[in-house]
C-alpha cells in the first residue's frame, strides 16, 4: 500500500526504516540519513507488514531554464528493498509520484537516474548544461557547471523541454 508522508509528519521510526532501506539499495553513503543531499518535501512509501520496502522522495523547486524561472517537481531516492524487487513496487510508486506532481504547479517532473524504469514511464534523458550547488557529506563544496549525464525529464503540461538551454538548479541536485 502506498502512503504519502509530508516531511514534517515523518516519524523517527519511519525515518530510521527509510535510512536503512537507502543503505540496502544504494552504494552511496547516506551517513545514516533518510535522504542524500536535502530533505524532500514529501515521501511516498510502500509498506509490507509494517516495514517500508519502497520509497520515493518528492521535492518542489523553481529552476532557471533558458533564462526563465520554471517550477519543477523532483524525484529522489527511488528504491525498492532488494528482497522485493521485480514486484512492480517502484513502478507503482513512480505512477503515484507522477499523479501527485501533476496536481502541483510544476511544469516538469525531473530526476537524476539511469534505470530503464524511468523511460518506461515517459521520462526522457536530456544533456543540458547544468549549474548546481555541489553538496558532499553535508557540506557545501562549490557551484558546479557541467553537462547533465543522468538528467531525465517528464513534461507535465504538454510543453517541450529545451535540451540545449542551460539549466540552473538554483540549489543542489536531488
Amino acid at each position: 500500500m502506498i502512503e504519502q508522508i509530508p516531511e514534517w509528519a515523518l516519524t523517527r521510526a519511519d525515518e530510521m526504516q527509510i535510512a536503512d532501506l537507502l543503505t540496502r539499495c544504494f552504494d552511496t553513503d547516506f551517513d545514516n540519513k533518510s535522504y542524500y543531499r536535502q530533505r524532500p518535501h514529501l515521501r511516498l512509501i510502500h509498506r509490507l507488514n509494517g516495514q517500508i520496502i519502497g520509497h520515493i522522495g518528492l521535492l518542489l523547486r523553481t529552476v532557471r531554464m533558458a533564462g526563465k524561472l520554471t517550477d519543477i517537481a523532483g524525484l529522489a531516492e527511488v528504491c525498492t528493498h532488494p528482497d522485493h524487487r521485480g514486484q512492480q513496487i517502484a513502478s507503482r510508486l513512480l505512477q503515484a509520484a507522477i499523479k501527485l506532481a501533476d496536481s502541483t504547479p510544476s511544469e516538469y517532473l525531473v530526476l537524476f537516474g539511469k534505470a530503464s524504469l524511468y523511460a518506461g514511464h515517459g521520462f526522457i534523458r536530456h544533456p543540458n548544461a547544468l549549474t548546481y550547488l555541489n553538496i558532499s557529506s553535508g557540506r557545501t563544496q562549490e557551484i558546479a557547471t557541467e553537462p547533465a549525464e543522468t538528467l531525465m525529464v517528464l513534461p507535465l503540461r504538454g510543453q517541450v523541454w529545451t535540451t540545449t538551454a542551460p539549466l540552473d538548479m538554483l540549489g543542489p541536485l536531488f
